[in-house]
């Protein structure tokens, strides 16, 4: 109230018009087209998950399901994959599935939004037809932060794909993963920020942000938040394989001659000790 009764004051005093301000690029960007640009790579996605479901299956995968899907931006790299491919995204926001609908979905031709279903569900109460391939990507999946609900939302995974489909998921870890600190990563006209705000090593549970920080000085603090337990990978084999999945495949990437990883995930059964990594897990029905 007080600012706003000075700025009056001012203004009156002066007599004068004052100058608009110039909008705050914080204020005026898109979040989720910002998250993209930083953190997507569905093209990757589309042909490391197309390419090794035909490697363990010998056949073409056609029908996929998302969850957690948010834009659903991976559902439409599927249909324009093939005149064949269909996607099911499910996720619980209405937001991000109608800023969805508004933009990736807007831009497919009448034939490829034909198919493309995307519900707002909870990823554990959802009943689709079975698919050939379920993704949960991102690490999302660790929001179900009890050995319990895990499984038995993996378990679910496994009841929603075709005998002979196969899930396919993302994790992270090394020992930066365990320390409080942030991480950014300059791109075009903005900073992208991951902050590991938090770490519980009893319980595993960890607290993180997505900020974005802008060349006019301008911040966009917490624009996306996450609240997970940080589970590692041979627990993530172990809950898989109590899910009743059949075999669980770790892929790890490997590193380019500047020592940068080169993006390219191979079936492993041995790690590094790195500070921080990516990888792929497959789980077979």
């Amino acid at each position: 109230m007080s600012i706003k009764k000075t700025q009056h004051q001012t203004s009156g005093k002066s007599g004068k018009k004052q100058k608009s301000k110039k909008p705050r690029k914080a204020d005026t960007v898109d979040k989720y087209d910002l998250y993209e640009k930083s953190v997507q790579s569905t093209d990757f996605e589309y042909e490391f998950v197309d390419d090794n479901f035909r490697r363990i299956r010998g056949r073409t995968a056609t029908l996929m399901r998302e969850d957690f899907c948010g834009t659903a931006q991976m559902c439409c790299e599927w249909v324009r994959g093939r005149p064949e491919n269909r996607a099911v995204g499910v996720d619980f926001d209405p937001e991000v599935l109608e800023w969805s609908r508004d933009h990736h979905i807007a831009s497919l031709d009448d034939e490829q939004k034909v198919r493309v279903t995307l519900v707002q569900e909870d990823v554990r109460k959802v009943s689709t037809e079975p698919v050939d391939v379920i993704l949960t990507m991102n690490f999302s999946w660790q929001i179900f932060e009890v050995r319990k609900e895990l499984i038995k939302y993996f378990a679910s995974l496994r009841d929603a794909l075709v005998d002979d489909g196969i899930l396919f998921l993302d994790a992270f870890g090394g020992y930066e993963a365990y320390q409080e600190m942030e991480e950014k990563t300059k791109h075009k006209g903005f900073t992208y920020v991951w902050e590991q705000a938090s770490y519980d090593p009893i319980t595993g549970h960890m607290e993180c942000f997505i900020h974005f920080n802008f060349n006019d000085g301008s911040k966009m603090k917490a624009a996306f938040s996450y609240a997970w337990r940080f589970y590692s990978l041979p627990e993530i084999k172990e809950i898989l394989l109590e899910a009743g999945f059949s075999n669980v495949t770790i892929y790890w990437q490997g590193w380019d001659e500047d020592d940068e990883p080169n993006g390219i995930f191979e079936p492993a059964t041995k790690g590094e000790a790195e500070a921080g990594w990516i990888c792929m897990v497959s789980a077979e029905k």
